[in-house]
């Protein structure tokens, strides 16, 4: 239950009772908080500080303002001068751990709530965010290491079901996976529920199957991005290419740091010739996963499509560094250095992909990437 992991988790706290009761100025602030009149709070809440500077309870209800509004950057600034007068705030480095979750910046999301689990071990909130960081981030041992004691204390907690059992899946380990999708579907038809059952399927190459599971999932939360990321893969797979767009675009729409549907959709966009909308996505995927070597290699293939041989020559020499098995990136690497004439370099990319070649066919399967 991915979105009851997150949802409820989002929100910002308050830090009222830390603040001095008898100021008029700071009482009135907090009520239009409360209210919801975000603009004027702001406003009150800075008219305080010019005053109080060192009040880092009202400098963190101030951040809690401002990210309300979706003003994430100046919402972090606010946390990080209240952590600098009150460094052992826990409830504050929450909420700069949330601002820079909802930001996109999930590397500096992980260093904060890594930090929140250090001095509060027990923090729900705070795990079970990291974990979903570790699971956009592709990092599937750091869930299950996250996760596992705590579905072992707690084997009720549905939303951890869930963390723990796409984590599971991604990492081959389907059987224990499934016990985790019963446990969910034992709560009723879920959304979550679905969109597990259909990835497993989709693993073992059970398309039409795993085709009416997402479908499903969609109709019971038509607001879960990756059950649109996942409908837009399948689609991919079936050549629906323009169906397939709409589901990456609408995965996108609901949650802009959605990692699969950005490389999807550039590798699509990509292979329709439409490059500069191509680079835009790409270039998201690898703000969300940096040095990401899918996303990396398809950013390569639009620099050798443009002709912009010295980027790609940089980027797949990035790859095989990184990955030296990826086949095809040797390949790719050998014909740009062939184009930019060196032929004794493309000669012994062209040598080390053959080479990989016959191993994978040895083996009785090909590695290509």
């Amino acid at each position: 239950m991915r979105r009851c992991a997150v949802g409820w988790l989002l929100c910002a706290c308050l830090c009222v009772a830390q603040a001095p009761p008898a100021a008029s100025s700071l009482k009135r602030a907090i009520e239009l908080h409360q209210s919801g009149k975000l603009t004027e709070a702001v406003k009150a809440y800075r008219a305080y500080l010019q005053e109080h500077p060192s009040a880092a309870a009202v400098r963190s209800n101030l951040g809690a303002a401002l990210a309300a509004q979706g003003r994430f950057a100046e919402a972090i600034g606010e946390y990080s001068l209240a952590l600098d007068a009150d460094a052992g705030n826990s409830k504050v480095r929450l909420n700069l751990a949330l601002a820079h979750y909802k930001s996109g910046d999930l590397a500096l999301a992980v260093g904060q709530f890594e930090k929140v689990r250090q001095a509060e071990p027990a923090n729900r909130q705070a795990a079970l965010l990291l974990a979903d960081c570790f699971l956009r981030r592709g990092e599937d041992k750091r869930v299950i290491e996250l996760l596992e004691p705590i579905a072992a204390a707690d084997a009720g907690d549905l939303a951890v079901a869930y963390l723990l059992g796409t984590a599971l899946i991604r990492q081959n380990q389907e059987e224990r996976g499934a016990i985790l999708i019963q446990k969910i579907m034992g709560a009723g038809d879920s959304a979550e529920a679905r969109l597990l059952l259909a990835v497993t399927k989709l693993r073992v190459g059970e398309e039409s199957g795993a085709l009416l599971d997402v479908r499903r999932a969609i109709e019971l939360n038509p607001n879960l991005a990756e059950a649109h990321t996942l409908h837009g893969q399948i689609l991919t797979k079936s050549a629906e290419t323009a169906q397939a767009e709409a589901a990456f675009r609408k995965a996108l729409s609901l949650n802009p740091y959605e990692f699969d549907a950005a490389l999807q959709l550039g590798a699509l966009l990509r292979q329709q010739g439409r490059g500069p909308e191509a680079r835009v996505e790409l270039g998201r995927a690898l703000g969300v996963r940096r040095g990401d070597i899918r996303a990396t290699y398809q950013l390569a293939m639009l620099e050798t499509a443009e002709e912009n041989n010295e980027k790609a020559r940089e980027l797949f020499e990035s790859i095989v560094k990184d990955a030296p098995d990826f086949t095809e990136a040797h390949g790719r690497l050998a014909a740009v250095y062939t184009r930019l004439g060196r032929l004794n370099d493309a000669g012994r990319e062209r040598e080390i992909a053959n080479r990989l070649e016959a191993a994978a066919q040895a083996a009785g399967g090909s590695k290509k990437k």
